[in-house]
């Protein structure tokens, strides 16, 4: 997939929205660890480049697509979802 491709290929912004526990169970490589149900969430997202593009993966879609509704609402222009989550890319 092209999600893919850009994550192996680029250093870019990729949010893992999982909880700590799933992620230190595996992860995408160079992945960060940004919890979408932590309080922080927002904060900790608000952090990141708004004018590059961002990567967000769950488990299987759809917590990062809730994540990525949020995201959009702090600016961010360019979003892209890992459809079918984790399981999908592995």
């Amino acid at each position: 997939s092209t999600f893919k491709q850009a994550v192996s290929k680029n250093k870019v912004q990729l949010i893992d929205v999982r909880t700590t526990n799933e992620y230190n169970a595996g992860h995408i490589k160079k992945s960060k660890n940004i919890d979408i149900f932590s309080a922080r969430f927002l904060s900790e997202i608000g952090k990141l480049d708004t004018e590059k593009p961002v990567y967000v993966y769950c488990r299987s879609g759809g917590r990062s697509k809730r994540a990525s509704k949020k995201i959009s609402k702090l600016g961010f222009k360019e979003i892209y979802d890992l459809k079918g989550g984790i399981l999908n890319y592995n």
